[in-house]
């Protein structure tokens, strides 16, 4: 059985009380409501992160809601109403300076929330950069980028992301997702703007006409999406020759799978996904989040998520610890993003851009999808 399909037979586990627990655990809540993204990257969590955390807890419940997507919408109707029902959130790095910004997310001590490393280098140290926001708890370095058919693109497979615009040497279905976010940075490059420039010209109204012009050159051949598992499936059904998704999500198609399907690196995309916990949680519930936090993003479970999924850990100092695939026994350092060969051409993500225009822009976007 798919490693998916195992890790994935429930969305919830729960594990029944002890009747005799060695360790006392004050006032924490029992339960815990995780919210992220499903399919395989919501897996290697449950296995890297809440497994373990419920065989040492076993009196604790963890309950997976799949709502990361609409995260800003969502905890901002829950603050409305004053019924926080979430835990805590797996989030882009961009959505996380948004919750922020608007006081939806708490504010952490990296030094104090979080766990040093074995070594006894700070959190703060461990994590650097990466702790882009006050509030947000690293996990992950990925990459949106494409995928293609090796059956389907000839003699000449693509090296170049401007192949997705060039409808007469690989014609077909392409798969984009239903954003502005990375579309418009792919369509500015390869309508001639350089990498250095790309915002600049993206947050004035021109830049922004210039990048849909350039998708609507495209816009007849592509399929949209909005869930990560979607161009995964059209690839493996061969209904689209290409499509953008989640280095991750390709890696499943392709290793676990074996599907006919290779990667295009070329100008991958790098973010961040990491944890927001929410403001204002009553003190049982947030002891308790915050205690599976520390545990969940330690030096250890970031680098054992890496056997599930082909993603950078966030820790400087997890990533000697990368090691095989759990079921396939492949080594994972050459899948991942950051590997020196698959990071020839990065694009580099500009968090703070998106968390101010992406209200401007999605509406903007929507509105062209639409005509």
């Amino acid at each position: 059985m798919k490693l998916t399909k195992t890790l994935m037979a429930s969305t919830a586990l729960t594990v029944a009380a002890a009747a005799a627990h060695a360790e006392s655990h004050g006032n924490m809540a029992d339960s815990m409501t995780l919210v992220s993204w499903g399919g395989a990257y919501q897996a290697s969590q449950q296995n890297a992160y809440v497994v373990p955390y419920l065989e040492m807890h076993p009196e604790v419940s963890a309950t997976w809601d799949e709502s990361s997507n609409e995260a800003v919408a969502k905890l901002r109707a829950m603050n409305e109403a004053g019924n926080v029902t979430w835990d805590l959130v797996d989030v882009v790095a961009s959505d996380a300076i948004r919750l922020c910004d608007e006081g939806l997310a708490m504010e952490i001590d990296p030094d104090e929330d979080l766990a040093a490393a074995p070594d006894g280098t700070s959190a703060e140290d461990d994590f650097g950069d990466l702790l882009v926001s006050d509030c947000f708890i690293p996990q992950i370095v990925y990459s949106t980028t494409f995928g293609y058919r090796t059956d389907m693109v000839g003699d000449t497979p693509p090296t170049d992301v401007c192949a997705v615009f060039d409808l007469e040497a690989y014609p077909g279905k392409r798969a984009l997702e239903k954003r502005p976010i990375n579309n418009m940075e792919w369509a500015l490059l390869c309508d001639g703007v350089a990498k250095a420039d790309v915002y600049d010209v993206l947050e004035t109204e021109e830049g922004q006409d210039q990048a849909l012009a350039k998708l609507d050159t495209i816009k007849d051949d592509v399929i949209w999406w909005s869930a990560g598992a979607d161009t995964p499936q059209l690839l493996a059904d061969g209904e689209v020759v290409m499509g953008s998704t989640y280095n991750g999500r390709l890696f499943s198609v392709i290793e676990e799978q074996d599907q006919p399907v290779a990667m295009l690196w070329d100008a991958q995309v790098f973010d961040l996904d990491g944890w927001i916990i929410p403001a204002g949680l009553p003190e049982d519930r947030l002891a308790r989040v915050k205690d599976f936090v520390k545990f969940a993003t330690d030096t250890q479970r970031l680098a054992d998520q890496a056997k599930y999924i082909s993603y950078g850990p966030a820790r400087q100092s997890s990533a000697p610890l990368v090691g095989k695939h759990a079921e396939l026994g492949i080594e994972m350092a050459p899948h991942m993003p950051t590997d020196p060969e698959n990071a020839k051409n990065t694009f580099l993500y500009n968090y703070e851009f998106w968390a101010d225009y992406r209200d401007d822009i999605d509406a903007k976007f929507q509105a062209w999808l639409a005509q």
